[in-house]
């Protein structure tokens, strides 16, 4: 049938971990562990959706840390810095994951929706294997199960913005067109990754990195902020290409009915 038959979901802010806040704290002590180097929440948040060790590399490049950088140490980050800070990042990684395993509200019920119309659920993370291998069976316990994973080093090719990990989806879930298949993700890495296989892609504004915001926090956010941060969040999903932008993964149904019309009428990503 001509509408979506797959839809291929990010991991932290996506499905799980509301804010994504697992890898960016990482990140924070990573750095003060490793190098001494204090980086912010913020600017461990930009590069959000690339696999860890290119999320490393891509935050020394940040003109405020490489400032900070530069002062402490007179030259700009190498790769045997990344590599240390890498070494360090992945043990915290793998021991915190599992805190941040809960499904963000809506998430089970949406599946159960989605698989009870025939759509297939698969799924990939900027995490590598080493810690989905830790926050897999987590989120199953906590009912979340997709039908497939990949983790960014899984593929030679690489992570994302590459098409790599979202095709894997695509041949491991036996899906016949990208055409019908829906990437979902909080970051813009992720959107690209999508627009990269020819996918349908959607951007979750409020539950993700953009937003920044824990569940308990958002609660209790006034409503003009809630609307500045969403505002904020969906524009850098929109510049990355997504073709939709919602708040979380509950939004998700309507947004397929859209896509099935038009779908239904012969269009494309």
């Amino acid at each position: 049938m001509n509408r979506i038959n797959a839809v291929i979901l990010d991991w932290a802010g996506t499905t799980v971990d509301f804010g994504s806040f697992a890898p960016t704290q990482i990140f924070v002590e990573a750095f003060r562990r490793a190098f001494g180097v204090e980086i912010t929440l913020a600017e461990a948040r930009v590069p959000m959706g690339l696999g860890k060790w290119q999320h490393i590399e891509a935050l020394g490049k940040l003109p405020s840390v490489d400032a900070r950088w530069q002062a402490k140490f007179g030259r700009a980050m190498n790769a045997a810095d990344i590599d240390e800070i890498y070494a360090t990042f992945m043990p915290l990684q793998i021991a915190k994951v599992v805190d941040f395993s809960t499904p963000i509200a809506g998430v089970i019920d949406t599946i159960a929706a989605l698989r009870n119309a025939g759509i297939k659920i698969g799924s990939c993370s900027g995490y590598p294997r080493a810690v989905m291998e830790r926050l897999v069976p987590a989120a199953a316990e906590h009912g979340y199960a997709p039908d497939c994973w990949v983790a960014t080093d899984d593929l030679a090719a690489g992570g994302r913005p590459g098409p790599w990990m979202a095709l894997q989806n695509v041949i491991t879930l036996g899906i016949d067109a990208v055409s019908r298949c829906m990437k979902v993700d909080d970051a813009a890495p992720g959107i690209t990754e999508g627009l990269n296989a020819g996918m349908w892609t959607v951007g979750l504004a409020v539950s993700g990195n953009e937003f920044g915001a824990t569940w308990e926090e958002y609660q209790a956010m006034p409503v003009a902020e809630i609307a500045t941060r969403r505002e904020h969040a969906a524009s850098k999903l929109y510049a990355a290409g997504a073709h939709y932008v919602v708040d979380s993964l509950a939004d998700l149904p309507g947004v397929i009915a859209e896509i099935n019309a038009r779908l239904a009428k012969g269009e494309r990503p």
